[in-house]
C-alpha cells in the first residue's frame, strides 16, 4: 500500500499520524510512505528524518490524499479534507463520529473506509484511547489548577493549600484511564480529590492504587450533587465508546455550585459529559456559564504534541500494520478488534452508537465480511 500522512490542521493541532519509527516500519513491510512537507514539525519532527527512514516527502495535502491507500491521521478530517478522501480509501484515525453529523454524512459521501482508533477494542479496553487518555487526564489537573487562579477566572484557590488553609476539592467523574491519571496529578499537588465511578470494583482497584487523600465514591446523581457543591474543580472523563456522552452535570446543576468553580470537560471529543459543554481550542481554550468556568478544548493532548505522537504511535502501529499487510477487510475478518474500529464502510455505518446517534440506519461489518 501507499501509506499517506497529510499535515493535521484543526486549530492547534500539533500531532502527526506517524513519527518516523513507524515510518520505517511500513516500509520493512513493502509498504511506500508519503508525507506532507512539514507535516511532523509541529511535535519536532524534520523531513529528513521521515527521508532517512524511506519516505517520500510531498508537497501539498491534496498530493498525500491523491496518492494514498491509507491516509494515517491523528484528528478527525476536517471539511476540507473530507472533499479530499476518495471511494474506497482507508482513513485511520480518531473520528469521534457520534457527536459530529456533519463529519459522519461527509464520510458516508465519500465511499471512504473509516477506521476510528476510538472504537478498536481489545479484551474490552480501548488501546489506542488510552494514551491519549493518559496525557488528557494528567492536563486536566494542570488545567484546572491554572484556571482556579483568580485572573483567569478561579475562585482564587491554590489546589494543594499552604499550612494552615484547606487545599482546592477536585471532583473526578470517571474512574476509567483519564480519571486515574487526573487524580495522580492532583492528588500529587495536595488537593483533596473526589473520583466517582458506577463500578465497584474499578474502585475498590483505584483506593488501592491512589493515595490516601483520594475518596472514591459511588456515581450516582444524590452523591454527585452533594459532592459538586464545595468542589473547586470538576473534571470529567466518562465515555461509552463510540456513543455519545452522557451528561452527568446538567445546566441546572451548575447552581449548586459556587461562583469560579472550574469544569474541565475531557470527554469533549465524544459530545461531552456535561450539558452546557461545547468544544473550544487551545487558543481560546474558556468561556464561563452562570459564573461556572468550563474548559472545553477538543485535542488536549495537541498541546503536548510532541509526547502525545510518540505515545499515540506506540498504540497505533500495531493495527496499522495489520491493516496495510493484509488489506482491511482481511485484517478485520482476522481480528474482531479491527472489524469494531469500521465505523463507516461503502456509504454505510457500521458501528451501533454511530448509527443510533444520528438516526441513520446500521449494517453490521459482518455483513461485508462473509
Amino acid at each position: 500500500m501507499i501509506i499517506g500522512v497529510p499535515k493535521e490542521i484543526k486549530p492547534n493541532e500539533n500531532r502527526v499520524g506517524l513519527i518516523p519509527a513507524s515510518v520505517h516500519e511500513f516500509i520493512k513491510n513493502g509498504h511506500e510512505v508519503v508525507v506532507e512537507n512539514n507535516a511532523g514539525v509541529g511535535s519536532g519532527i524534520e523531513n529528513k528524518e521521515y527521508e532517512k527512514e524511506g519516505a517520500k516527502i510531498i508537497e501539498t495535502a491534496k498530493d498525500v490524499f491523491d496518492n494514498a491507500d491509507m491516509i494515517v491521521k491523528v484528528k478527525e478530517p476536517q471539511a476540507q479534507e473530507i472533499e479530499m478522501l476518495k471511494n474506497g480509501q482507508i482513513l485511520y484515525t480518531y473520528l469521534h463520529l457520534a457527536p459530529d453529523e456533519k463529519q459522519t454524512k461527509g464520510l458516508i459521501k465519500q465511499g471512504v473506509v473509516a477506521i476510528a482508533y476510538e472504537t478498536i477494542e481489545v479484551d474490552g479496553k480501548l488501546p489506542l484511547l488510552e494514551p491519549m487518555s493518559e496525557v488528557a487526564g494528567k492536563m486536566s489537573s494542570i488545567m484546572a489548577a491554572y484556571h482556579l487562579a483568580k485572573p483567569y477566572g478561579g475562585k482564587g484557590v491554590l489546589s494543594g493549600g499552604v499550612t494552615g488553609v484547606h487545599s482546592a476539592k477536585f471532583v473526578i467523574l470517571g474512574g476509567g484511564t483519564a480519571g486515574l491519571n487526573a487524580a495522580k496529578v492532583a492528588s500529587g499537588m495536595g488537593a483533596s480529590v473526589f473520583i466517582f465511578d458506577i463500578n465497584i470494583e474499578r474502585l475498590r482497584y483505584l483506593e488501592d492504587v491512589l493515595p490516601k487523600n483520594c475518596q472514591m465514591i459511588m456515581s450516582n446523581r444524590v452523591n454527585v450533587e452533594q459532592e459538586i457543591q464545595d468542589a473547586d474543580a470538576v473534571i470529567g472523563t466518562v465515555l461509552i465508546p463510540g456513543a455519545r456522552a452522557p451528561h452527568l452535570i446538567t445546566k441546572d446543576m451548575l447552581k449548586l455550585m459556587k461562583k469560579g468553580t472550574v469544569l474541565v470537560d475531557v470527554s469533549i471529543d465524544q459530545g461531552g459529559c456535561f450539558e452546557t459543554s461545547y468544544p473550544t481550542t487551545h487558543k481560546d481554550p474558556v468561556f464561563e456559564v452562570d459564573g461556572i468556568l468550563h474548559y472545553c478544548v477538543a485535542n488536549m493532548p495537541g498541546a503536548y504534541a510532541r509526547t502525545s505522537t510518540y505515545a499515540l504511535n506506540n498504540a497505533t502501529l500495531p493495527f496499522g500494520l495489520k491493516i496495510a499487510n493484509l488489506g482491511w477487510r482481511e485484517a478485520a475478518k482476522q481480528y474482531e478488534c479491527i472489524a469494531k474500529g469500521v465505523n463507516v464502510f461503502d456509504g454505510k455505518i457500521t458501528c451501533k452508537p454511530v448509527a443510533e446517534a444520528h438516526g441513520i440506519e446500521y449494517t453490521p461489518i459482518e455483513e461485508f465480511l462473509k
